[in-house]
């Protein structure tokens, strides 16, 4: 398989905690979103969505993140991701999903190049807009884990939620969201962080982040 992402892509560093999550090898090879290089017209070609991850298989290139893990899971279906238990599923769902659906649209970066390009917004502005959005997903999502009782994990081990979770987490502290009030969010990073599956996945160790390419 070949994983066509940029290191610092929310997307495609959930699809990576997932590829090695689940033990499966891949290359790794980078598309600078900087460069705007997954708009060039011999990706959109494979990709006419313009964006990453893109996973080339066997089977065909796969597009758009979560469709791709849940593919995954059923044609990779040693170290699953989702639960079993019917319930169990609904609720990794209803977590990962309310990360990706609701945060992912309006904190992505042609949204903040917007805003800034377009509509003269300040770092300081676009940080705010950055925080407010983060908040009004992150907050919930931390009560309905305090609902849960969780523990290091959503469940007995890291799974859907969490590899959907930890890229969340990473960006927002890119942007300096404050975590003190989130016990059970920070309990799980800090547990996922000590896995070296989520250690290989992390942007700062993808042969495309700047650190790396010096």
């Amino acid at each position: 398989m070949k994983l066509y992402g940029y290191y610092r892509s929310s997307t495609s560093y959930r699809l990576r905690c997932a590829l090695e999550l689940k033990g499966i090898a891949y290359e790794n090879c980078a598309v600078n979103l900087l460069k705007a290089e997954q708009k060039d017209a011999a990706f959109t070609s494979r990709n006419p969505f313009g964006s990453v991850p893109m996973l080339e298989t066997a089977d065909g290139d796969k597009v758009q993140s979560m469709a791709i893990i849940e593919w995954l899971d059923d044609a990779y279906p040693d170290a699953p991701l989702l639960p079993a238990d019917p319930e169990q599923r609904y609720l990794a769902r209803e977590l990962a999903y309310a990360i990706a659906t609701e945060l992912h649209a309006p904190l992505n970066l042609p949204v903040l190049k917007y805003l800034k390009d377009e509509l003269d917004q300040s770092p300081q502005q676009v940080g705010d807009w950055y925080r407010h959005w983060l908040a009004r997903t992150l907050d919930p999502l931390e009560q309905r884990l305090a609902q849960l009782g969780t523990g290091d994990f959503l469940f007995d081990g890291p799974g859907f939620f969490e590899v959907v979770l930890m890229p969340q987490i990473y960006n927002a502290r890119r942007f300096d969201f404050d975590f003190g009030d989130k016990p059970h969010t920070k309990r799980i990073e800090a547990a996922c962080l000590a896995l070296p599956a989520f250690q290989r996945a992390h942007p700062d160790a993808q042969p495309d982040a700047p650190k790396n390419t010096d």
